[in-house]
C-alpha cells in the first residue's frame, strides 16, 4: 500500500461497484491490506457489468468497509420502477465503535441521465430501509453512494428532506458537502478525469455522504468534508477511477 492510499485510509468506507470471481472479491483484499473488517452484497442481476468486460462469471455489488468489527448487517433490494433492472441495492452495517454503534449504509442508484423517476423510487426505498434500520442509538445514519444524481436534483431533494418533503416523514440526511469550502474542488464526476472526458459529459458531483443531524453534544456532525482520489497516482496518469471519493470528518465522542 502506498503512501498515498494510506494517507487517504479512513475509519469506515463506503464502496460502490465491487468486483467479485470466485474467492477473490476486491472488497476482500482492500480490508487485508489496510487491516479492516469488510462484509459486502452482491448485485442479484449484474448482466449489465458482465457484459461491460465481457466476463459472465463476475458478480458486482456494494461493500463496508471498517476499522471496527461489523456487528450488524442487511440488505435492501432497490427498485427498477420501470428502468433497466441491474439489481441495485442498499447494504446496512452496524459498525460496533468505541463508545457508539453506528448506522453505516452505502448504495449504488440507476445511471441514466434522464431516470430521476426511478432514482426517486430508489431513494424512496432507501429512505425506509435507513429508518427501519437507523436504531435508537445517539450516533446518526451515514449514508453513503455513487446516486448517479445532480445535487439540486427531485431524488437528492427527497432523500434529504430538508428542501422538499422528506421520503420518510421527519427523517432529514444532512449532505455533508454544505461544511465544505465552497471554493473547493466539488466534481466528483469531473471531465478533467480521462475517463469522464471520453464520454463528453458535463463535471458534476454525483456522490455524496449524508448523515442525521447531530446527536447529544453535537455527535456526528460534520468537520471536515473534501475530495479524494482526484487526480492521477503514478507517473503513468493512471488515475483510480473514474469518480472522485467524497470523504468527510465527523465528531466521534471519545472514540
Amino acid at each position: 500500500m502506498g503512501r498515498r492510499e494510506r494517507r487517504h485510509a479512513r475509519d469506515v468506507l463506503g464502496l460502490q461497484e465491487v468486483w467479485a470471481d470466485g474467492d477473490e472479491n476486491l472488497a476482500g483484499w482492500l480490508a487485508q491490506r489496510l487491516g479492516m473488517h469488510w462484509t459486502w452484497a452482491a448485485s442479484d442481476s449484474p448482466q449489465k457489468w458482465q457484459h461491460r468486460i465481457g466476463d459472465p462469471t463476475i458478480d458486482f455489488g456494494n461493500a463496508v468497509l471498517s476499522r471496527w468489527p461489523i456487528a450488524e448487517r442487511d440488505v435492501a433490494r432497490l427498485p427498477a420502477a420501470g428502468g433497466p433492472d441491474d439489481g441495485r441495492l442498499a447494504l446496512y452495517a452496524l459498525v460496533d465503535a468505541p463508545s457508539h454503534p453506528a448506522p453505516f449504509f452505502t448504495t449504488h442508484l440507476n445511471a441514466d441521465l434522464h431516470e430521476s423517476a426511478v432514482r426517486c423510487a430508489q431513494v424512496t426505498a432507501l429512505a425506509r430501509f435507513i429508518a427501519e434500520r437507523r436504531g435508537a442509538g445517539p450516533f446518526p445514519p451515514v449514508v453513503t453512494g455513487d446516486y448517479n444524481a445532480w445535487p439540486d436534483s427531485d431524488e437528492m431533494r427527497l432523500l434529504g428532506g430538508c428542501r422538499t418533503a422528506p421520503a420518510v416523514p421527519g427523517q432529514v440526511l444532512l449532505d455533508v458537502w454544505e461544511y465544505a469550502d465552497p471554493a473547493a474542488p466539488w466534481a466528483t464526476w469531473d471531465a478533467a478525469n480521462p475517463y469522464v472526458a471520453r464520454t463528453f459529459e458535463p463535471s458534476v458531483r454525483i456522490d455524496y455522504i449524508h448523515v442525521g443531524p447531530p446527536g447529544p453534544d453535537g455527535l456526528g456532525h460534520v468537520r471536515s468534508v473534501r475530495r479524494a482520489g482526484d487526480g492521477p497516482v503514478d507517473e503513468v496518469g493512471v488515475w483510480p477511477s473514474d469518480h472522485a471519493a467524497v470523504v468527510a470528518e465527523l465528531a466521534t465522542g471519545n472514540w
